[in-house]
Formats: structure tokens, sequence, C-alpha cells
């Protein structure tokens, strides 16, 4: 797993998840996507999806951990300051040879550059909110979240996909 290669596919991602307009339909969209994956292959997974703005969407599915729900917190607090995918910030990271306290001296316990939370994007406004899945190792809860908004998009990932 080569970390410029996955920023090039993260990127790709970023570029083409974007939606016209986010509403609560989007949102239930969006979760029911991740809690269908989820219960097909029995992910013990928390969910989570916020605006900036207001909470919208939180669940687990069976097997989730209250634990997950601070990596939910720490994965979006990334998403937010950075306004990028959490799993590409820890992918730079990696790339670089670079600690999170090298990006500002972001305390550990309230960031957490690891795969699952990916921005939700509005063309022509930027970032908005985030959509976060914690529970099985990071690269897998960073495609269950590209797979969703994937799916709710209509946007084929053939070509944007993880390796």
């Amino acid at each position: 797993m080569d970390p410029s290669r996955d920023l090039e596919r993260i990127a790709l991602q970023e570029a083409r998840l974007q939606f016209a307009h986010f509403d609560l339909a989007a949102a239930w969209n969006v979760a029911l996507a991740i809690k269908s994956m989820g219960e097909a292959s029995r992910a013990p997974i928390v969910v989570d999806i916020q605006l900036w703005t207001m909470p919208l969407i939180s669940f687990a599915l069976p097997g989730g951990k209250p634990e997950n729900y601070d990596w939910v917190r720490r994965k979006r607090n990334l998403v937010a300051h950075f306004h990028s995918s959490s799993y590409a910030v820890g992918r730079k990271l990696a790339r670089d040879g670079k600690t999170l306290a090298d990006l500002g001296a972001l305390p550990e316990r309230d960031y957490a550059p690891h795969g699952g939370s990916f921005p939700i994007l509005l063309q022509g406004t930027g970032c908005v909110g985030a959509v976060t899945v914690s529970g099985l190792p990071q690269r897998d809860d960073h495609r269950y979240v590209v797979e969703a908004l994937a799916s709710v998009l209509q946007i084929d990932l053939r070509e944007i996909a993880l390796d």
C-alpha cells in the first residue's frame, strides 16, 4: 500500500464525491448504505454523520464499542481541521515520515489521522461536515464511507477505489 498511490486515489475521491446539495434525506441515504454494508459483513462499526452546524445521525451496529465513538470524534475533528479525509492526512504523514505533532501540535487525544472520516463536500462550497465510520481496520473504515457516498451519488468507483 504505497502512500503516494493512495493519496492520488483519495484526491480523486474527494474531487468526485461531492454533493450538489446535502440534506437530511441525503444523510439518511448515506447512513442506510453504510448500515446495509455493515450488516451484510457483520461489521462491528459505529457510524456518525454530522454537519459542522449539527449532528445528524449516529448509531452502532452489533459489536460496535464505546471506544469507537471516541475514535469517531477524533477522526471527525481531523476532517474539520484539514477539510480532507482522515485517511489522506494519515497517509501524508506516513509518506513524509511525520507525526500528528508535526502538523501543528494537534493533541492525539482529540485528533486521529486514521482512516474512516470523509468530508461532506458541497460543489462550489467545500467541506460542510463529515461521515465517519469506526470499528474496522482504518482502510476498511475509509472504504465503507467512500462506497456509501459513491452509491448515493451514483459515482462509479472503479477509477478511484483504493487497491
